[in-house]
C-alpha cells in the first residue's frame, strides 16, 4: 500500500496531521506493507527567504485578521498540538520560505532518510524556534542525517531537486489538492487536514481490505462459495 502525504514545513496542522497518522499506522497489523512517501507543497510560494517579522504579524497580514484573532487562532492549534505530545511556540517561530527545505527532504530521501527530514523540519520550525529557510541550519541537519557534505552543499550552489519539488506541486493541483495536509492512498482514497487517528484507522482498513479481499480456499473454480462445512449460525449449528 503505498500512502503519499503532501504537506509544507511551515504549517502547523501538518505536523499534527503527522501524528495522528503515525498513531494509526503504529497499530495497523500491516504497517510493514505501507511506503510513505512525503510530497512537497507550499502554503505561500511568494514568501520572501526571510520574512522581516513575527508569525503574528505575518499571518495577520496574510489573513487580513486582528492580530487577538490569530493568536487566539495560535491558542487554538497549539492545544491541538499538545493533545498529540507537540509543543508549539508560535512567539519563537522564524517566518522563511521552505522551498529549500523541501529539497533537502527530497535529498533525504534517497538516502533513505525522508522521514528524519520531514520530522526535524517540522520540530525545529514549530517548537524549537529554528530558520529553516537558513543554508547554515540546513547544512547542519543535512549533516546530522549522514547525507555527504558536498550533496548537502549543492542545494545552496545549484538548482538539484528544485524540479522535483516543483512536479510534486504540479501533481497536488493536478489531483484537486489546495490545503495541507493532504492524504492519498493508492493513489484512489483521499483525505484532507489533520483527521483523528481514528478516521486514519478506518481509510487504511478500508483500501487494505480493497486491495486484498478475503478468498474462500474452499470454493471451487468459478464459484461464489465452497461445499458448507460444519459450523454454527444464528438459527444453530450443523448437524
Amino acid at each position: 500500500m503505498k500512502i503519499e502525504i503532501w504537506s509544507d514545513v511551515a504549517c502547523p496542522w501538518c505536523y499534527i496531521g503527522k501524528r495522528r497518522f503515525e498513531s494509526a499506522l503504529a497499530d495497523f497489523p500491516h504497517r510493514e506493507s505501507v511506503d510513505v512517501t512525503w510530497r512537497s507543497y507550499q502554503l505561500d510560494p511568494s514568501l520572501p527567504e526571510h520574512y522581516d517579522g513575527s508569525e503574528l504579524e505575518y499571518l495577520s497580514r496574510i489573513k487580513g485578521m486582528p492580530q487577538a484573532q490569530v493568536a487566539q487562532m495560535f491558542e487554538h492549534v497549539s492545544a491541538q498540538a499538545s493533545g498529540e505530545g507537540l509543543n508549539y511556540r508560535f512567539d519563537e517561530v522564524v517566518v522563511a520560505n521552505s522551498f529549500t527545505a523541501h529539497r533537502l527532504i527530497h535529498l533525504a530521501a534517497r538516502h533513505g532518510k525522508q522521514d528524519a527530514a520531514k520530522e526535524r523540519l517540522l520540530s525545529d520550525h514549530f517548537e524549537n524556534g529554528k530558520d529553516i529557510g537558513s543554508a547554515e541550519y540546513l547544512t547542519e541537519l543535512g549533516l546530522s542525517l549522514g547525507i555527504d557534505a558536498g550533496e548537502v552543499a549543492e542545494l545552496f550552489t545549484t538548482d538539484k531537486y528544485a524540479d522535483d519539488v516543483r512536479l510534486d506541486f504540479e501533481e497536488a493541483r493536478a489531483l484537486g489538492i489546495t490545503g495541507v495536509p493532504f492524504f492519498v492512498i493508492d493513489r484512489k482514497y483521499g483525505l484532507s487536514g489533520a483527521q483523528p487517528a481514528e478516521t486514519f484507522t478506518a481509510a487504511l482498513n478500508q483500501a487494505w481490505q480493497e486491495t486484498n479481499p478475503l478468498v474462500l480456499v474452499n470454493a471451487p473454480d468459478g464459484e461464489a462459495c465452497g461445499p458448507d462445512g460444519e459450523a454454527c449460525g444464528p438459527d444453530g449449528c450443523t448437524p
